[in-house]
């Protein structure tokens, strides 16, 4: 069972199925599925990335929209995908989803939590409040809880949210490599698989490896059997003392800056401060042959 809801401020980072349930209807709440599917990769440089719209299409719950990670909510300029998009097309976006100043968001996906993480990191990094559902779609259906398909009605809100870019939260390449060159304090923290991270494994992108300078925390050990969040001192242990005693910042990164929002918010559920992410993560660093990218395991 995961720990009690805890808050950060005046929000409330995760919520359960039984709130969900119990406030569904209510008003101002806007329910997001984020789902995107990203299969394992057969070989190296195997990427591919769809949309989870015709998924949502078949089950969700109901009176969520899909948010769109592939399209509509990505810098389509961007030389890798997911890319966090410019604040005046955001706005646009999440008007037309029926967000608007004073909606209470919750949002959730069908695989294992890390769409959704990825999505409320976005929302954090420009000012808004969101709430992830703890388990998802999996935890909802388990409960017993009624889906819903179809694309349903289109309800776009009156007005635009108010977006104000908050520092802190993401970091580019020169940033990541003046910290793995010990040119700046932080730590960095590669959060895919031990096998990915190692080189052993097929990787979707350029080059196999990892970022000189990483510690390795994969983003799946956060997570229980039904997909939730451990608990707290679980989380501590899979997470370690490296990263939360320091003060030094935290420098998450993936493959695309997925992997690495869980971990953001695993750490944020903790009370970690200092914590940003290289949006371009691997995908754009292992393109750059220029950059370095070493194998084999870590201290941790």
């Amino acid at each position: 069972m995961s720990q009690p809801l805890p808050t950060d401020g005046q929000e409330r980072l995760l919520v359960s199925v039984d709130w969900l349930a119990a406030h569904l209807r209510d008003p101002d709440v806007v329910i997001l599925d984020a789902t995107v599917l990203l299969p394992s990769p057969r070989f190296d440089g195997d990427y591919r990335a769809d949309s989870g719209y015709p998924g949502w299409l078949d089950e969700h719950i109901p009176g969520s929209r899909h948010a769109d990670l592939t399209g509509d909510l990505h810098d389509p300029d961007a030389d890798y995908s997911f890319a966090m998009p410019a604040l005046a097309p955001l706005a646009q976006q999440l008007q037309r989803l029926g967000i608007d100043d004073h909606s209470r968001i919750i949002i959730y996906d069908r695989n294992d939590g890390f769409w959704a993480a990825r999505l409320w990191w976005m929302l954090r990094s420009v000012g808004i409040h969101a709430s992830l559902l703890d388990g998802g779609l999996t935890a909802w259906r388990a409960a017993g809880q009624p889906t819903d398909t179809g694309p349903g009605p289109a309800q776009p809100s009156p007005s635009a949210p108010t977006l104000r870019l908050q520092p802190g939260h993401w970091v580019d390449q020169q940033q990541v490599l003046a910290v793995s060159q010990g040119q700046a304090a932080g730590q960095l923290v590669c959060a895919l698989g031990q096998g990915v991270f190692e080189g052993t494994a097929a990787t979707r992108y350029h080059r196999r490896g990892h970022i000189p300078g990483s510690l390795n925390r994969p983003a799946r050990q956060l997570f229980d059997e039904q997909g939730r969040y451990l608990p707290r001192a679980q989380l501590q242990e899979a997470l370690g003392a490296a990263l939360l005693v320091s003060h030094a910042p935290v420098l998450l990164y993936c493959g695309g800056g997925i992997s690495a929002a869980a971990t953001a918010f695993a750490l944020t559920l903790l009370g970690r401060a200092n914590v940003m992410i290289y949006d371009g993560s691997l995908q754009q660093w292992s393109a750059n042959p220029a950059l370095p990218i070493t194998t084999g395991a870590t201290p941790t």
